[in-house]
């Protein structure tokens, strides 16, 4: 995701190292399910080995953690205070209430001092074993943000620069009784500007961000979450602290330091007929440090279950234990799960079509990938727990979402949310982190963004949810659509650089750890045909290959023909304003208007705010209420309405035309839309606000990603009714299409299709006939005066969502009556049940609880019945009392 602009238009095991003395390697395993033919197990273990002699302790490794309070202080030491491990500076600064919440009002811009400062952690610790028993004692940082200088005892072990690096340092020789660890951060700010300046061959843009993002510049130089230095949905917060776990590790002999499983399909070289559960190997193993890599076999009688992402099947996964038995009692155990999938990319001709496909295969089945893109879930990553994650990824599975893309503008995510996802079906396109920018190819550079795709690669490859890894965000459209202004005479160091540090370093890296999952160099690409071009293709948006973004701003989004008909949809995006109840409680009174400072403050994205109204203004009367909070509130609510139906309009065009192929273009086999989450509360692309709740466009998803659903478009006059599934088998169906005017509860007149076949994984035509037609057979409708509504039905409760498709902009629409909306709440076991009445037709309902934490089963619909029964899903304790007194019930003739 960039600014955004209108675009348009990817063997054998190794030997293990040899050692004079040979130790069985004992690994067990159980298995179980419905047969999948042969499979294997590849296990990578990477072992350190103590090569001294001496008195050893028996027995597993001695772990300590020095997570806790530490003393934490800025370069002068005028301020001082105790700072929690893992964190960062400005949430210990909050926590002890000398600064107010970073995300209040304008304090992302009042605290920028925080991030220019150069602050250091500090603790002492008592070692709590004794040393004399260890032959090996190392300090370990699972994540360093960013630059510092690592101190123990006064003695300086080292220097981090990389956020997404583990570094660990031998501490062997100077640890003692006591000790005293330092770590000297150096503002990242300054560290990137001091970079660029050193870089004084060639410039590497961009400098600095727009100004409309009220950021910090030259965030390429410095291997550092891109958008902490700002987006145009994020503020600035180029955080200091230990981020991630730091602990002390002794260990005699040997010491597992990476341990991951990729599963294996018909490719086994040995079949042992025996085994069914069990395994033993021998190993040998050297000084130093060293991988081993192990094939384990599974007997073919074994029936084993596969994982499959959301709508498609089970996620099985089994549990495995490995155990590793040394002389002398030393013994390692490790517990993990295995899953067994199998991802292919498909790039191959399509009949009709010039090009190729872009398609993932699961099991060997396609899927059509429906969901959304990922971003941090905050600016200060020890604020996000497992529950945000839970939250967060739960509510992507519920709106029948099977993939995210984590965006390459962030992090590396943590080991939870890989394993939330493994665990509901979650399929990850995993970016690595570089996004919509130029970077440095220097040797230093090189070698540390080598050890980070090394360690990331191997930290997350046994996760079965991950599909692909991706090189960078538009970093191939960016050079391709020159982005930056370079002169032609100058575009071939920076061609150079960029295959230099995607596919000569990080490419075969990959290629060299994981070998199990496809690898494309950016996001957007064509894919072969970009590797065919050098890597670099002259047009990434070319909607005959590989993904596109796609965001246009000025064109009415309700227009289908302006969407690129493309082969996969991996960016696309509307904005909105996040519920009122959000951002109350980052603003004050005077903030409340869609014209104040802070709501200009709050837009990151150029023109963004305007953008909204143009959009609306499209199909729907602007507020114009004489309350200044009416009127606010009343334009959060259509900025959601708009997107939601823009990003309807463009999900339903992306998904009725993966069958098809039209002027060579079509086979679109996923939309991903810009994006699930938010940083902060800010207007953004999200559907899910900063803490969870759902946008209207978030429950709409839950219909347009529905596994069946009826999807409408106009052409010409002629209205067109696609049957779309992702179900496994063929369906008979009966379509059933009502045509209500604006006027009335009742219908004007029904149509009831039987007999209607709806393919398995396809999207096919099951209706066509011209609206004047349709209109002449519904007597008394006009195009203003009605709408269409339409579903599927079949056997055993089988049901489609309703969907709805409008004749005419809802601005001219004849007959629309100010409405009484009411509604009752009971509470039902752990749910709530609210019954809604309406004495006329209302279009997008809403229901908002304000700050009560949790989600409806359907909002912003099309209320066409008296009554309708909306169950709430609470995410905390509450009662009917709080949910009554807190609920506001919205529809679109509410706004004047």
């Amino acid at each position: 995701m960039a600014v955004r602009r209108r675009r348009r238009g990817a063997a054998a095991p190794p030997e293990p190292p040899a050692h004079s003395g040979r130790r069985p390697c004992r690994l067990s395993g159980r298995r179980a399910g419905a047969a999948m033919g042969r499979a294997a197990l590849l296990l990578l273990l990477l072992v350190a080995t103590a090569a001294r002699a001496g008195v050893s302790a028996a027995g597993g490794p001695e772990v300590h953690s020095l997570r806790g309070t530490w003393r934490l202080g800025n370069g002068n030491g005028s301020v001082v205070l105790r700072g929690e491990v893992p964190g960062c500076v400005h949430t210990a600064l909050h926590r002890r209430g000398l600064i107010q919440d970073p995300y209040y009002r304008f304090n992302d811009v009042m605290y920028r001092w925080i991030s220019l400062d150069n602050w250091t952690y500090s603790r002492t610790f008592k070692t709590p074993f004794d040393i004399r028993k260890w032959q090996k004692v190392n300090l370990v940082f699972e994540g360093v943000d960013t630059v510092a200088q690592i101190l123990i005892n006064n003695i300086t072990l080292g220097r981090t620069d990389n956020m997404f690096n583990r570094y660990s340092f031998d501490i062997t020789s100077v640890i003692k009784e006591v000790n005293f660890v330092e770590v000297r951060f150096l503002s990242a700010v300054s560290y990137a500007a001091e970079q660029s300046r050193c870089h004084k061959a060639y410039s590497i843009p961009p400098a600095c961000p727009p100004p409309v993002q009220k950021g910090e510049c030259h965030a390429n130089f410095i291997r550092k979450e891109q958008c902490s230095f700002s987006w145009d949905w994020g503020p600035s917060f180029p955080t200091q602290g230990i981020w991630k776990d730091v602990r002390i590790e002794a260990y005699n002999h040997y010491h597992l330091i990476y341990f991951s499983l990729t599963s294996f399909f018909g490719l086994v070289t040995v079949n042992i007929p025996k085994l069914q559960m069990q395994q033993t190997f021998s190993v040998k193993l050297q000084p130093g440090e060293g991988s081993i890599v192990l094939l384990v076999n599974i007997n073919k009688s074994s029936a084993v279950e596969a994982w499959w992402p959301n709508g498609h099947g089970k996620q099985t996964g089994y549990n495995m234990t490995t155990t590793f038995i040394m002389e002398a009692g030393y013994q390692i155990e490790k517990f993990s799960k295995a899953y067994f999938r199998t991802v292919e990319l498909v790039q191959e001709p399509i009949p009709g079509s010039p090009g190729l496909s872009f398609y993932f295969k699961i099991n060997g089945r396609p899927i059509f990938l429906k969901g959304s893109n990922w971003i941090p879930a905050d600016s200060f990553q020890d604020r996000v727990t497992y529950d945000t994650l839970w939250l967060l990824l739960k509510s992507a599975a519920d709106a029948n979402m099977n993939a995210l893309r984590v965006w390459g503008g962030g992090v590396y995510e943590q080991d939870e949310f890989y394993n939330i996802c493994d665990e509901i079906g979650i399929m990850i396109w995993q970016d690595f982190m570089f996004a919509c920018a130029l970077y440095p190819t220097d040797q230093n550079y090189l070698e540390s963004v080598r050890a980070e795709v090394s360690h990331q690669v191997r930290r997350l490859k046994s996760h079965p949810s991950i599909i692909l890894w991706s090189g960078n965000n538009e970093n191939e459209a960016a050079i391709a659509s020159n982005w930056f202004s370079i002169p032609y005479a100058d575009r071939e160091v920076y061609i150079k650089d960029y295959v230099l540090l995607y596919v000569k370093n990080i490419r075969e890296i990959v290629l060299t750890e994981d070998k199990s999952r496809p690898f494309i160099a950016s996001s957007p690409t064509n894919g072969l045909e970009s590797v065919k071009e050098g890597w670099l293709s002259q047009n990434p948006y070319d909607t005959h290959y590989g993904d596109t973004h796609f965001y246009d701003y000025s064109n009415d989004c309700w227009n289908w023909t302006v969407y690129p008909k493309t082969r996969f949809a991996s960016e696309y995006g509307f904005q909105s304003w996040p519920s009122f109840s959000t951002i109350e409680k980052v603003s004050s009174t005077e903030d409340w208007s869609y014209t104040s400072n802070f709501s200009l403050h709050r837009q990151h994205h150029e023109n963004g705010n305007d953008q909204m109204l143009q959009q609306i203004g499209h199909h729907f009367k602007l507020p114009q209420s004489t309350d200044p909070i009416k009127k606010f509130k009343d334009t959060i609510y259509l900025t959601q309405v708009m997107q939601a139906q823009c990003i309807k309009t463009e999900t339903e065009f992306y998904r009725f035309s993966q069958s098809e192929i039209i002027k060579g273009e079509g086979h679109t086999m996923g939309a991903l839309y810009w994006q699930l989450n938010d940083i902060w509360q800010a207007p953004s692309w999200a559907s899910l606000e900063h803490g969870g709740k759902w946008k209207l466009l978030h429950y709409f998803a839950q219909n347009f990603f529905a596994p069946l659903l009826p999807v409408a478009y106009e052409d010409k006059g002629v209205l067109y009714i696609y049957g779309v599934s992702d179900l496994h088998a063929d369906r008979k169906l009966t379509l059933r299409v009502v045509v209500h005017a604006w006027s009335s509860l009742e219908p004007v007149c029904t149509l009831a299709k039987d007999g209607v076949t709806v393919k398995a994984q396809s999207a096919v035509l099951i209706y066509k006939e011209s609206i004047n037609n349709l209109l002449e057979r519904c007597r008394n409708c006009t195009r203003k005066s009605c709408v269409i509504t339409f579903c599927l039905v079949g056997e055993g409760g089988l049901q489609s969502p309703m969907n709805h498709h409008f004749l005419s902009s809802l601005k001219d629409a004849v007959g629309l009556e100010k409405t009484h909306l009411s509604a009752s709440v009971s509470q039902r076991d752990d749910v709530y049940i609210f019954v809604l009445q309406t004495t006329a037709i209302a279009p997008f309902v809403s229901l908002d609880v304000g700050r009560i934490k949790g989600r409806f089963s359907d909002n912003g619909f099309l209320m066409t019945e008296k009554k309708k029964v909306v169950v709430f899903y609470p995410w905390e304790p509450t009662s009917v009392e709080e949910l009554e007194e807190s609920l506001t019930l919205t529809s679109l003739v509410d706004v004047v």
